[in-house]
């Protein structure tokens, strides 16, 4: 027998000591969101879908009385789809994770748990979700409605990671400025209610006059509106949309926001 037939073991390193009990922690904040947010009441993730559904039917039903065409292609259901889905998914990524540190803070308290995890547990249910109901509710107007739409699933499927990285990185900034400084969040939230108007959800960036055209091109959920649109109508011009200008806004969101948390996260759960 060799000598390294007695060789110990090797010892696990801290990162593979850290990265399964964190898989279990983020599964099991997962299983527990899944309760809270969706299990609560009776159809929970029946309302997850009638929600944006119903903001569709509401505009389309508005402007078709008003229009005979949409402002794109053929089908009001769908011009709008195009618009509320991506934006749904950046409020309600943003909205989860800026309160993920108040609703796990219980748990929290435990040393198998992280601020990350909780923050990773929101993510990835919310945008799993999202991306399940936007593939419910394309499929559904695509078969109940003429659209006349070509499909282009990288500019789509860029256009929902844009508006999920968005989401996790102001999410995560407001996460500590939210738990940190408690009143900003009724600020925040009366500055970003002209957000639904603004977003060019229900009009084209190129309608709009200037100089209004150029303070929208600012707001990076146009830019990830406009990518939406131009992954089902080839013949719209998007060459407006900037992904840098998106990625730079959430990249340092995310950054900044997990270095605050890192530095006063332990002061923020004391209170």
């Amino acid at each position: 027998m060799s000598s390294s037939d007695f060789a110990p073991p090797t010892q696990p390193t801290a990162s593979s000591k850290r990265s399964f009990p964190g898989a279990r922690a983020i599964a099991a904040l997962i299983l527990r969101e899944m309760a809270t947010s969706y299990g609560r009441s009776p159809g929970g993730y029946v309302w997850a879908i009638l929600e944006p559904v119903g903001g569709i039917v509401m505009l389309s039903l508005a402007f078709s009385a008003v229009m005979r065409t949409p402002a794109l292609g053929i089908s009001f259901p769908m011009f709008y789809a195009t618009g509320m889905l991506p934006f749904l998914l950046y409020v309600n990524l943003q909205g989860k994770i800026s309160s993920a540190l108040n609703f796990s803070k219980a748990l929290l308290a435990y040393p198998t748990v992280t601020f990350v995890d909780a923050i990773l547990a929101r993510f990835i249910l919310e945008v799993m979700t999202k991306l399940l109901v936007s593939y419910i509710i394309f499929g559904g107007v695509m078969l109940l409605y003429e659209t006349r739409v070509t499909l282009d699933f990288p500019k789509i499927l860029e256009s929902f990671a844009l508006a999920a990285f968005l989401g996790l990185g102001l999410g995560t900034l407001m996460c500590y400025v939210f738990t940190r400084f408690p009143l900003f969040q009724k600020a925040w939230g009366i500055v970003t209610k002209p957000l639904f108007l603004i977003s060019c959800i229900f009009f084209l960036y190129q309608n709009m006059p200037e100089p209004y055209q150029s303070y929208l091109w600012y707001n990076p959920l146009v830019h990830i509106v406009g990518l939406m649109r131009a992954g089902f109508y080839p013949s719209y011009d998007a060459s407006y949309v900037s992904q840098v200008y998106v990625l730079s806004i959430s990249g340092i969101s995310f950054v900044l926001g997990l270095l605050l948390l890192k530095r006063y996260h332990a002061e923020i759960l004391s209170r």
